[in-house]
């Protein structure tokens, strides 16, 4: 059972980074540049890829960046509270703060609940918690990305598994870590399920292409 002092940890680490990942750079930047909101054209979705057809590359470069170190800080802030607080648990703190970021982008409490589907925020959280896997990441489906100027969702699937053979070789007992690896990916392949649907049916529209 966990005690009281590491409910405390792990609830103000999650609520923190929560609220952080609810600050969806895609609504503010839009705002802020345009004063409109970027749910209201193309896909309706608050992410990189919709800001890029819709605005052009500048709105789509800051967004970007926001949503991607909002996720790194959020795996830091995790870490710092509960190591500040003397909390030891059975696995990396900073699956709490990835956790919290990635709900926190894909249902905004100060933007309706309404957010991207949390591709860059959990990378941004992949960086700090393994960063040798994001390196694998980068390599192996960055250039598919960019040669069939799709976003693809093979990266995120790929990951749990990645993570398993990564506690495997290291000789740490994987269950914990590849459950946490699973929420994550299951909510991002779920926001991207009509994605999915497009890719199976060859109408998934290609980065930068306008949307109708």
């Amino acid at each position: 059972m966990f005690g009281s002092d590491v409910l405390l940890a792990m609830g103000l680490s999650f609520v923190l980074t929560y609220l952080l990942g609810s600050l969806n750079f895609a609504v503010i930047v839009s705002r802020l540049l345009y004063h409109d909101d970027v749910r209201n054209y193309g896909s309706g979705n608050a992410g990189m890829t919709n800001m890029l057809r819709t605005y052009g590359k500048k709105a789509a470069f800051l967004t970007g960046l926001g949503d991607f170190f909002k996720g790194t800080a959020s795996v830091l802030i995790a870490r710092t509270i509960i190591g500040s607080l003397g909390v030891e648990l059975p696995f990396d703190g900073g699956w709490v703060g990835a956790i919290g970021v990635l709900l926190g982008h894909l249902f905004p409490i100060f933007f309706h609940f309404k957010g991207g589907k949390g591709i860059l925020a959990a990378c941004g959280a992949i960086l700090l918690m393994n960063p040798d896997l994001f390196v694998v990441l980068f390599i192996g489906f960055v250039p598919i990305a960019f040669i069939t100027r799709i976003v693809s969702v093979l990266g995120a699937s790929a990951y749990p598994i990645l993570v398993y053979i990564k506690c495997r070789l290291i000789g740490r007992p994987p269950l914990l870590d590849v459950t946490f690896a699973l929420i994550c990916v299951a909510l991002i392949l779920y926001m991207h399920r009509e994605n999915i649907k497009r890719l199976l049916n060859g109408t998934e529209k290609k980065i930068g292409r306008p949307g109708k």
